[in-house]
């Protein structure tokens, strides 16, 4: 076994490669950038060794770097995470000529998935159900566009050498096949360095179904069952979950047997996937193998209790599977959830900045929480947006998905926007606890795009309530204070308040303080709360009528924000008289920004393809702004005319900033 292992990665999958060799008795080097000085995964390793500036290009894609941080260290292995190195065919052959074990398969292998048009080849003369497209390198747009028409629309574009969702859109005509032929190539040479892509059928209603692989150098190869990650953004994955709730018992072990003959075409060794899109009827088709451990390999960790990093660094160390695929079962469901700094108001752009406020939500054999980060660190604009990943157990999917409902609740992330809301609006759906689920899931359930949960009338009542006792509760420590300039009101632990919503809702109401907690009445309703809060305390965890229930507390001025079920909620309480005062005031109206075009995002501005004096029209391309190796494509909402250009192709942009304005 060895004795020192670097991890050529940063964030949570550094932490978590370290937690488990740290578990084993192996020492861990870290490496960083320039940006990750201060990093929670430079913190926790045994040693830690810089590489190079911010942006990955110089630094963890860098293979020399790497190379002279193992000399430096004496590091007699790589565990390469995933992204950055791990899918390079060229960093696992450079270890091996400088003799040092690669903790994944081998280069071989790597090249020959890595390759998605080469991929499905192989799947193909494997036995694997691939999709129906075409598999040679598309040369330019026009060429796309005919390959298209033959295959027949909806299509996928792919960038060959892609991954984690870029380099890939959907077309349904000529005109998007233009548009994501030049997209795709554009992403997939700045992600990836090699433009290449191809196009293959779309599957309408597909679900995104994987199976989990191990194979050691001994010719062992079992798999571990699936991962359904249907619910999906822009081609990532949001929400995963083991088993998935579609297969059947013939399904899976069909999947797992075509899984395991790929895995043996390639003479595959270590941890790796082969992903699958999943017809309505259950018929799937190869979609790609990822030759690396995957985001979401805790939920199949949870339901079999095999560590899958543990495994890759003893088959990588030469030793035999222990475990044979009869010793395999799938006991309780497993949901994660991916918690990224993003801004759904905003269409899910990402947010950077630094974490004023990050607190988990408690660990427990039901909840676990892989996080690369901690509060005071900072999400820079250089690497993926993801916080952390929270993954919740339970003996079926619905004690799964309560627990992960209660955990998003009591998950505290200020400073930067996140998707928190979001992830609970997803998993408190209808739909998602039905199971009914496809890679058109978010699409289809939030199609003008998420700006909030909607409560029910019952929910917004407990909401209230909280709000009540919460301002009652400051109301109470407040009358305490020495020096007042006139007495506090005496309530005698009773007294009213009216609750304003955001929404101009009014509620009138009376908390009652009692034996076990407080009570708090509005007509003829009556709730009954418990909780252990106390005062400047940002998360109200208790029950109402029985039920728990967790909501985020922030102050506003001299209001709240309460964020509670996927919705938030900005309210003041206030007394009787005051309420009335404040119906009088005058509603401050928002400056008209309309005229400009500005930045959704921090990010760099690629290019500009309009200027001064030029007329446009709704739907025109306007610029493309690049964001944490995305590109996004900003376009004209009206017809106009622009009057001034506020910033240049190569600017770096702050979110809100002004790119141009019209007459």
């Amino acid at each position: 076994m060895f004795s020192k292992i670097l991890i050529a990665n940063r964030g949570e999958i550094a932490c978590r490669v370290i937690r488990t060799a740290r578990a084993m008795g192996i020492k861990t080097v870290a490496v960083y950038s320039d940006a990750d000085a201060d990093a929670l995964h430079v913190r926790e390793a045994d040693e830690a060794v810089p590489i190079g500036p911010a942006p990955a290009a110089q630094s963890y894609l860098v293979i020399d770097n790497i190379l002279a941080a193992i000399d430096k260290t004496g590091a007699e292995a790589v565990h390469p995470g995933y992204g950055f190195l791990s899918e390079n065919p060229a960093f696992a052959e450079a270890l091996e000529r400088a003799g040092v074990t690669f903790i994944g398969p081998s280069r071989e292998a790597i090249a020959a998935m890595g390759d998605k048009i080469e991929s499905k080849r192989l799947a193909k003369a494997a036995g694997v159900n691939t999709v129906p497209g075409y598999l040679g390198v598309i040369r330019d747009a026009d060429e796309a566009v005919e390959i298209a028409r033959e295959i027949g629309y909806p299509v996928m574009i792919k960038a060959s050498a892609g991954g984690g969702g870029k380099g890939m859109r959907v077309a349904i005509d000529d005109d998007a096949v233009r548009d994501g032929v030049r997209g795709a190539m554009n992403e997939a040479r700045a992600s990836f360095g090699d433009d290449r892509v191809f196009i293959e059928k779309f599957i309408e209603e597909p679900r995104h179904i994987e199976i989990q692989i191990l194979a050691d150098g001994h010719g062992n190869v079992i798999h571990l069952g699936e991962r359904e990650c249907s619910i999906q953004r822009r081609h990532q994955k949001v929400i995963e979950e083991a088993p998935s709730p579609f297969l059947d018992a013939e399904t899976r072990a069909a999947m797992g047997a075509q899984a395991v003959a790929l895995a043996r075409a390639v003479d595959y060794r270590s941890a790796g996937t082969v992903e699958f899109i999943v017809d309505a009827d259950r018929n799937f088709y190869f979609l790609e193998m990822n030759t690396r451990l995957q985001v979401e390999h805790p939920v199949t960790e949870m339901v079999t209790g095999i560590d899958l990093v543990e495994q890759m660094i003893r088959i990588a160390a030469g030793e035999r599977l222990t475990i044979e695929q009869k010793d395999v079962a799938h006991k309780g469901w497993a949901i994660e959830a991916r918690v990224y700094a993003e801004d759904p108001a905003r269409g899910f752009l990402p947010s950077t900045g630094r974490l004023t406020r990050y607190r988990e939500p408690p660990a427990s054999p039901f909840l676990r929480v892989d996080s690369g980060v901690y509060e005071g660190a900072e999400i820079s604009v250089f690497y993926d947006p993801m916080i952390a990943k929270l993954i919740t157990y339970g003996g079926s999917r619905e004690e799964a998905i309560a627990t992960m409902r209660d955990a998003l609740d009591r998950f505290s992330i200020r400073g930067v926007g996140h998707n928190l809301g979001f992830l609970a609006a997803v998993v408190r759906h209808p739909r998602f606890a039905e199971g009914r689920l496809s890679t058109n899931f978010i699409a289809e359930t939030f199609p003008d795009g998420f700006s909030g949960a909607e409560l029910t009338a019952e929910e917004k009542a407990r909401l209230v309530s909280v709000a009540a006792v919460i301002h009652h509760q400051y109301q109470a420590r407040d009358a305490q204070i020495s020096g007042r300039l006139r007495p506090a009101p005496q309530n005698s632990g009773c007294r009213e308040w009216v609750v304003l919503l955001g929404d101009g809702s009014r509620h009138r109401v009376t908390v009652k303080e009692t034996a076990g907690g407080h009570a708090v009445e509005s007509g003829d309703t009556h709730h009954e709360l418990v909780s252990d809060w106390r005062v400047g305390e940002p998360l109200y965890h208790g029950s109402v009528d029985g039920e728990t229930v967790s909501v985020q507390i922030d102050r506003k001025g001299i209001g709240y924000r309460l964020s509670f079920a996927g919705a938030e909620f900005d309210l003041r309480v206030l007394d009787p008289r005051a309420a009335e005062l404040a119906a009088l005031m005058p509603v401050k109206q928002p400056p008209d920004l309309s005229k400009f075009l500005l930045s959704p995002m921090p990010g760099l501005l690629v290019s500009l393809a309009v200027t001064v004096g030029q007329e446009v029209k709704a739907g025109q391309e306007l610029a493309v702004v690049e964001a944490m190796k995305m590109e996004n494509l900003l376009r004209a909402e009206c017809d106009g005319r622009v009057a001034f250009l506020h910033a240049a192709p190569g600017d770096s942009l702050a979110v809100d900033q002004a790119i141009l304005e019209f007459e």
